[in-house]
């Protein structure tokens, strides 16, 4: 997948409240952990901080209800990005509060302008602050500063609609199914784009005893595909 950054301005500048990327919750705290292969202390700390605002969109806590929408689950996958790139916390923060105050916008890593002005932004701040860690999300490209190699793979795992904010997430954990978040499928649970089966069907079949063989055969994905579901799923939940 390709993301074109030849219009900046593209999209709009506000996510309806009314949209249903924002509006509906579709994962508890912990399920975003797993899916995204995160210690549910770190996405606690992004939602639910001690002191400060949250970095991530969630609701009121409901009990054991859903209380992240799509737009706080790919705030929190892009999170996930620059922890993996070696970002400690304490400055992800600052970046978030820097990249939000010059990009303009409420919810700005779920706004593909991240993609498109995110690099320049932060390699000013950290530039100025002497912040090692952040330069390394940054290269140099033909005078420009853009995202490094492992951020840019993590970041063209998000499409954007036409108003310029996420509509669907690939997840990263799979080696060979593709996984994708849509709010508009299967109301927003993770699915395997080959057969359209739900990650969470899969895995209920395989613990209710049946084989690999018999669940790809009755939801038409290949069986490579049911054990790379499989096998995430057992990782996260050990």
């Amino acid at each position: 997948m390709v993301i074109s950054t030849a219009n900046h301005n593209a999209g709009t500048d506000v996510i309806g409240t009314e949209d249903a990327r924002l509006s509906r919750a579709i994962f508890t705290l912990p399920e975003a952990a797993g899916y995204l292969d995160v210690p549910k202390s770190t996405i606690h700390a992004w939602a639910r901080p001690a002191a400060g605002k949250p970095l991530i969109t969630v609701f009121p806590r409901r009990g054991a209800q859903a209380t992240v929408p799509f737009i706080g689950f790919a705030e929190a996958y892009v999170l996930t990005v620059f922890r993996c790139a070696g970002v400690p916390l304490q400055q992800i923060r600052p970046a978030v509060d820097a990249l939000s105050r010059n990009i303009g916008l409420e919810h700005a890593l779920a706004s593909k302008r991240l993609y498109t002005d995110g690099a320049e932004v932060l390699y000013d701040y950290a530039n100025e602050r002497n912040e090692d860690d952040l330069l390394e999300l940054v290269v140099v490209r033909t005078g420009q500063h853009q995202f490094s190699e492992i951020v840019r793979d993590y970041l063209k795992r998000i499409t954007y609609g036409s108003d310029g904010w996420a509509t669907r997430v690939r997840l990263p954990s799979y080696q060979r199914a593709e996984v994708v978040v849509d709010p508009t499928m299967a109301f927003g649970l993770p699915l395997v784009v080959h057969g359209g089966a739900r990650v969470e069907d899969l895995v209920d079949r395989f613990v209710a005893g049946d084989s690999v063989a018999d669940i790809a055969y009755d939801f038409d994905v290949p069986p490579e595909e049911v054990e790379d579901v499989i096998r995430v799923a057992t990782r996260t939940a050990a």
